[in-house]
């Protein structure tokens, strides 16, 4: 099939650019950042880097090809056969310049060198937790997708905690599977520019254009990007910690969160209430924090923005090749010191600030802290964190404060420059090339969702969002070295942003930059507990065993009600064969506007329809003129002559009128539809009686 086969020419595509952007890259896995040697596999690496590699690539070329033949009939038949040839002769190509003309110079280079080549470590202890950690990671992610999203016969499921989120989603997808949506448009707010990161959603309608069934399409490159995001967090702890346990706890921390929520919950049970009873018969998500019902912080958020965890495995992947750069300079600071043997005070004094300017000297007035050594790496991963703009935004403006902070007190630092300035560079040029009027307005927004936006207010909601993992991470802190320190401050500047800044109408969305501290400092307070594992006290062990137990356990009880809620009989349930989906498929494009109700998620939406106005949140939350156009609907609708209704929708652009049920009830207006049905042909009639939906072509007018 098609779709597989593209899906496996990203990863022959991504070991392509790999192979000359990042040589030898199985090398980053030898070793920790303070040159321990570590025993991780390369392949947990190198399978994700190859898969967020490819799948940029090749993704992009085929977009930007579609686009240069919008006009044509059909735009991805044309740019898939481009792009998978050119991925499949590059593949080739490579494969016969690496493996075959450099045969002779691999079978001289035995020993050491060859075994470092394998994929896999030489610790037989390491592999099997490495096979438990992706086994693990593999199950809970297929668990998480297929529940959330699933065909059954003809029936596609969409569950209960996710059908929200995926119905401008799945709007999305449709319009390039079963639509030409070149240029972009948004499937909830047709008509005008796309300010919503969508290059994930045409990925996986380029899927299903190219045969994969819609929930494989969908749910095989997210269990990809989650485990790819997992395997990077690992080795990034490995690397840091030089521990194999950190790695694994970071990876459960990642998985479950810390929050006082169910203790919380718990606390507030009336009196004789069974606790077991209470915690099966619940089915919603706990927390007392503003959104909590939402699933906002658990991992629901990666089966309802699937994109994340792609972006996610880009940020992990940059972190791990630039984190080298901050150590060359720690340790360069450490060769300034000066004797302790000193007569007097002022001999003291003057030994410190002798020592500091030294220090301010190695930082910023040596040629090493700014020259660039490896300037391949740094247009290859600026190109890398520039791609990514249009798949997750957030990504992109997480990775950027995080590597500002790595970069003040690193070497090379003009490598780091390079790097922002081509992914500014570039998402500048795809929001030119996306956006009319810019959607990102930052502006200074104390205190994100928290209900009392005072300093003492925001710390009682991380308080209670975050539970005991502050204060972990504060003991962390202060047992830390002086590079450790340093990189938990850069950690959490994403969350700093988050409190600081809104760049959005909808302040919510910058729970992902608190997600993504959380996630990198989760490193640090798996170090703790694995320092505390490791001591032989048993005192400290039992401590760390139940500092895991209460830091994991909310995010656990989340996951098993992320279970119970989309139980198939909550789910919301459309069917593939429906006369009226088809119907769309065949008899518009993506260029065709349907004046509708204010739908979220049905069947029209699932046939890939253009929606005049969808339901508002969506369209509202990237920055889109939802208030005109209410008010432009209620006027077409309620329109009561020929005339006024034809100007109205040639002035709006729209194609289709379809009135049903939903218009009918209606709160905000009444629907004229004599009027309607005496000004334009009806097309389509589906269903009878008052759940009877009928379809208007403006273009066959029965009036002038």
């Amino acid at each position: 099939m098609l779709g597989l086969f593209y899906l496996f020419l990203c990863f022959t595509t991504g070991w392509t650019i790999c192979t000359y952007a990042f040589p030898r890259l199985e090398k980053v896995t030898w070793t920790a950042y303070d040159k321990r040697t570590i025993s991780v596999s390369p392949y947990l690496l190198l399978f994700p880097s190859w898969f967020v590699i490819g799948t940029l690539a090749i993704t992009w070329v085929t977009y930007l090809i579609a686009l240069l033949f919008a006009q044509k009939a059909n735009p991805l038949v044309i740019a898939n056969g481009v792009s998978m040839t050119l991925a499949l002769l590059g593949s080739v190509a490579t494969f016969y310049w690496k493996v075959v003309n450099l045969q002779k110079n691999q079978m001289t280079q035995k020993g050491q060198n060859s075994q470092k080549s394998s994929l896999l470590c030489n610790d037989r202890k390491a592999r099997y937790l490495e096979v438990f950690l992706l086994v693990a990671i593999t199950i809970l992610a297929c668990v998480l997708m297929w529940t959330t999203f699933f065909v059954r016969g003809s029936q596609l499921y969409v569950g209960a905690t996710v059908f929200s989120d995926f119905s401008p989603h799945i709007g999305m997808i449709r319009s390039f599977s079963y639509g030409n949506n070149f240029p972009t448009a948004y499937s909830h707010f047709a008509g005008e520019d796309i300010k919503y990161h969508f290059m994930f959603q045409f990925l996986v309608g380029n899927l299903e254009f190219l045969g994969l069934r819609l929930d494989y399409a969908f749910n095989i490159p997210s269990i990809l990007s989650f485990i790819s995001a997992f395997l990077l967090l690992y080795l990034l702890a490995v690397k840091i910690t030089g521990k194999i346990s950190a790695g694994m706890l970071s990876c459960l921390f990642f998985a479950f969160r810390s929050s006082k929520s169910l203790f919380t919950y718990l606390t507030e049970l009336p009196v004789g209430t069974s606790i077991r009873q209470a915690l099966a018969e619940n089915s919603n998500f706990i927390g007392d924090t503003p959104n909590e019902e939402w699933g906002l912080w658990n991992l629901n958020v990666y089966c309802n923005q699937r994109h994340l965890a792609f972006g996610l495995a880009g940020i992990l992947f940059l972190l791990i090749l630039f984190l080298p750069h901050l150590y060359e300079m720690f340790e360069a600071l450490k060769q300034q010191s000066f004797h302790k043997n000193v007569r007097n005070k002022k001999e003291y004094h003057n030994g410190l600030a002798n020592m500091f300017i030294q220090k301010v000297k190695v930082i910023f007035f040596t040629k090493e802290g700014w020259k660039i050594r490896d300037l391949r790496l740094s247009i290859a991963s600026g190109l890398l964190l520039g791609s990514l703009a249009f798949f997750n935004g957030a990504a992109v403006i997480g990775c950027l404060l995080v590597l500002f902070v790595i970069a003040a007190l690193s070497r090379r630092r003009l490598e780091f420059l390079i790097v922002a300035g081509i992914a500014i560079t570039m998402t500048l040029l795809q929001t030119k090339l996306f956006i009319k009027d810019f959607m990102v307005s930052p502006e200074l927004f104390f205190g994100f969702i928290a209900e009392n936006k005072t300093i003492f207010g925001v710390a009682s909601y991380l308080d209670r969002l975050l539970g005991i993992l502050p204060f972990v991470l504060l003991a962390a802190f202060c047992l830390e070295n002086g590079i450790g320190r340093y990189l938990m401050l850069a950690f959490t500047l994403p969350l700093i942003f988050a409190l600081t800044v809104s760049l959005t109408t909808d302040v919510t969305v910058n729970h992902k930059y608190i997600m993504m501290s959380c996630i990198f400092l989760s490193i640090f307070a798996a170090s703790l507990l694995t320092k505390l594992m490791e001591r032989r006290d048993f005192f400290l062990r039992f401590a760390s065993v139940i500092l895991i137990i209460i830091l994991t356990a909310t995010g656990i009880y989340d996951f098993a009600t992320i279970l119970k809620k989309n139980n198939p009989q909550n789910a919301i349930v459309l069917d593939l064969n429906d006369p009226l989906t088809q119907w769309i498929d065949q008899s518009s494009d993506s260029k065709d506007i349907f004046l509708t109700s204010n739908y979220s998620l049905n069947q029209v939406v699932l046939g890939g329809a253009m929606l005049y106005q969808g339901w508002q949140y969506y369209a509202w939350s990237v920055g889109y003129d939802t208030v005109y156009r209410e008010e432009m609907v209620k006027r077409m609708y309620e329109a009561q002559t020929p005339l006024e209704l034809n100007n109205l929708v040639k002035e709006n652009n729209i194609r289709f009128i379809i009135v049903d049920r939903d218009n009918r009830i209606s709160d905000n207006y009444y629907v004229d539809e004599d009027n309607i049905r005496s000004t334009y042909s009806c097309v389509k009639e589906y269903g009878e009686g008052e759940w009877k939906t009928s379809i208007y072509d403006t273009r066959l007018p029965l009036s002038e």
